[in-house]
């Protein structure tokens, strides 16, 4: 990978995004056996260095199901590790081959002080127990060093404890020590349905998968129980998934932001090469961090995305496999 573009991925500007997308682009086009496979279906050949610029929303987006059955890398490696997404046990499982830690350590880091300032200034609790029952995932290894890199001696990950769990918060809360409970949606409702409580200065952080343990809700119906368990005036959200490298997040009224080196476009369901920048319709991804995986992703969630570039989920398609870190369906 060209070193001035990954030197300037987390600095890059909203005017100089569909420049630095481009050349993601040419790059993968060029290095990634499947983009290029695909792109040849499509009839894009790999773009001349000398070609103009093509907008974003015309770029060719990698259908996420082929992480399914593929090998996604761009250029030759051996990779430091290999995430795989949650399912079912007679379900084929997404894997993602990460050639650089450092760099997604870099990318959820950077996003994480984006929307919430330093680690530190936290104590970073995951509830998570379904996730952490396997190996390969990538959320709990962003939690576990987010935990770590607090530094606070009450971060950590709390399994079926809740008893443990609730006196920790309660004193955390009296204390007034800010709290980020980043939990899995069943963990959540089923510590909430069992130990409601006054934690107006908690941040839960919710992450999406009912793990078939519980009947799929609507995201207004989950956030109302936790806010009035906690009586907290908003629940967050993190949006992620083992095929990128980037999260967005939510801070209210389930509407996500991304961030700087992260963008959601919209296709429409007639027609998945037709994409729009706003719109309702099944959401694209751009991913400028997972240069050495795919960049430009057809996912199969559907949503809306507005003017200024942040989103909402409502569900995904009624033909696609129900995934370990799926949403909240409508």
């Amino acid at each position: 990978m060209p070193a001035h573009i990954l030197n300037n991925i987390f600095s890059v500007t909203p005017e100089l995004f569909p420049q630095m997308a481009w050349q993601v682009a040419q790059f993968q086009l060029q290095h990634n056996a499947v983009y290029q496979e695909w792109c040849g279906l499509l009839g894009v050949s790999c773009f001349a260095t000398s070609a103009p610029i093509v907008p974003i929303e015309q770029m060719p987006f990698l259908p996420i199901r082929l992480f399914k059955s593929h090998q996604v890398v761009t250029t030759f490696f051996e990779p430091e590790v290999v995430f795989e997404s949650s399912g079912t046990i007679n379900s084929i499982n997404s894997k993602h081959y990460v050639k650089s830690m450092s760099l997604y350590q870099e990318s959820y880091l950077q996003a994480f002080r984006h929307f919430y300032g330093s680690e530190t200034e936290w104590c970073i609790i995951g509830l998570l127990p379904s996730y952490l029952e396997r190996s390969g995932s990538s959320l709990v290894t962003m939690v576990n060093d987010l935990i770590v890199r607090s530094g606070h001696i009450d971060s950590g990950f709390y399994l079926y404890d809740f008893d443990k769990l609730a006196n920790t918060l309660k004193r955390l809360h009296s204390e007034q020590q800010p709290i980020m409970l980043i939990g899995v949606t069943f963990a959540l409702l089923d510590f909430a349905a069992q130990y409601p409580m006054d934690l107006q200065n908690m941040v839960v952080v919710e992450t999406g998968g009912m793990k078939g343990r519980r009947k799929e809700m609507v995201r207004e119906e989950v956030q109302a129980i936790l806010k009035k368990q906690w009586q907290l005036p908003t629940i967050h959200a993190e949006y992620g998934m083992t095929e990128l490298l980037s999260q967005a997040y939510s801070k209210g009224d389930g509407v996500f932001v991304c961030p700087p080196w992260m963008r959601v476009l919209v296709r429409s369901e007639d027609n998945p090469l037709e994409v729009s920048k706003t719109g309702k319709g099944i959401l694209n991804v751009i991913d400028l961090c997972n240069v050495y995986g795919a960049s430009f992703i057809a996912t199969d969630d559907v949503g809306e995305v507005f003017e200024d570039g942040s989103f909402k989920i409502w569900g995904r398609m009624d033909n696609s496999d129900i995934r370990g870190c799926s949403l909240l369906v409508v």
